[in-house]
């Protein structure tokens, strides 16, 4: 078990609705492994966003995929803007 498979795993999820990995939209503020648990901080584009329940559980599975127990922190502090989207994605989208 390493931090590179923790973060290869939350690269695979995706938001629903814009169909790119958390990551690269820079919704994962961070990641760290602390003996058998994992520790994500992530936010989401809007606090009022309808699938937090289905983002929230894709990470879930995502950290445990990698083999950790999940401890995941939902914050808006700073909250998201697009800014924080990777510079690739931001030239795919044409930004």
């Amino acid at each position: 078990m390493s931090e590179k498979k923790l973060w290869n795993e939350l690269r695979k999820v995706k938001d629903p609705e814009i169909g790119h990995s958390l990551i690269d939209l820079g919704m994962i503020y961070g990641a760290k492994i602390e003996g058998k648990k994992a520790h994500v901080t992530m936010t989401l584009t809007t606090p009022a966003c309808p699938l937090v329940g289905f983002i929230f559980s894709e990470v879930k599975k995502a950290v445990e995929a990698a083999g950790y127990i999940p401890e995941i922190d939902l914050t808006f502090d700073p909250p998201w803007t697009p800014e924080r989207i990777s510079p690739e994605l931001k030239k795919k989208l044409g930004f």
